[in-house]
């Protein structure tokens, strides 16, 4: 009768042990391999006519209007990640294209001042763009919308409080820095994001970044076995805007 019953628990420890060695198995090439690869940091991507071809629209009319949010913009977040054994940290990246907004600008081509800005980011929609060999990080995604509680804060919004545009703006890349206040998760706080610009045909395109503090905003760091997260975040966006009037 006791060897009866020591059969199924000794399979019983075997299966475990293979379940265990398996979990183990994909756990060293997650954390301990070098097969990590994460895409560049947002900048300006689109190729501007050349010198010397027929201005665009903007900038022949000016730049002077309402400016609204198209097609092709994305926005996003990278962090760092620490995996157990590891010196080097590995850097996840997420984006999404669900992205909203627009602009006022005045003034004329001495000098511009751009006011009303609101870019706001579908937070739901965010999905991981890195590679790490034998691992899905999609599944990282919905640990971030439980650690940003998207159903109750759907939403990023980022609207300037202050900013300005360098006078003669033409398809050349020019800086811009945008003061404004930031809010996620339900708290705001002033962020300053330092960006580039330039002029693309009918559009206007705009790349910049900034750093923040998860616990700024009552969001903790996404807790992974075998990882630890930096609470600091760089967001990033590459957004594209059409003048409407």
């Amino acid at each position: 009768m006791i060897r009866a019953m020591r059969k199924p628990i000794v399979l019983g420890a075997a299966a475990a042990f293979v379940a265990l060695a398996l979990v183990a198995g994909g756990a060293y090439i997650y954390y301990f391999s070098g097969l990590r690869t994460s895409p560049a940091e947002l900048g300006l991507t689109a190729i501007p006519s050349p010198a010397g071809s027929t201005p665009s629209a903007p900038a022949a009319a000016g730049l002077t209007g309402k400016w609204t949010v198209g097609s092709g913009s994305i926005a996003g977040y990278r962090v760092k990640e620490l995996f157990v054994g590891q010196t080097s940290k590995h850097e996840a990246v997420a984006r999404t294209s669900t992205v909203s907004g627009g602009m006022n600008v005045s003034g004329d081509s001495s000098g511009y001042q751009v006011s009303d800005v609101t870019i706001t980011v579908g937070l739901a929609d965010l999905q991981s763009k890195d590679q790490v060999a034998g691992r899905d990080v999609s599944q990282r995604d919905g640990v971030v919308a439980r650690q940003l509680n998207v159903q109750q804060f759907p939403t990023a919004i980022f609207t300037v409080v202050s900013a300005s545009v360098p006078a003669g703006i033409t398809s050349e890349q020019v800086d811009v820095t945008a003061a404004g206040k930031l809010t996620i998760h339900g708290v705001t706080k002033d962020v300053t994001v330092n960006a580039k610009a330039q002029l693309v045909g009918d559009k206007v395109e705009i790349a910049g970044s900034t750093s923040i503090d998860m616990n700024d905003y009552g969001v903790s760091p996404p807790q992974v076995p075998f990882v630890t997260v930096d609470s600091t975040t760089t967001l990033e966006l590459d957004i594209f805007m059409t003048k409407t009037s």
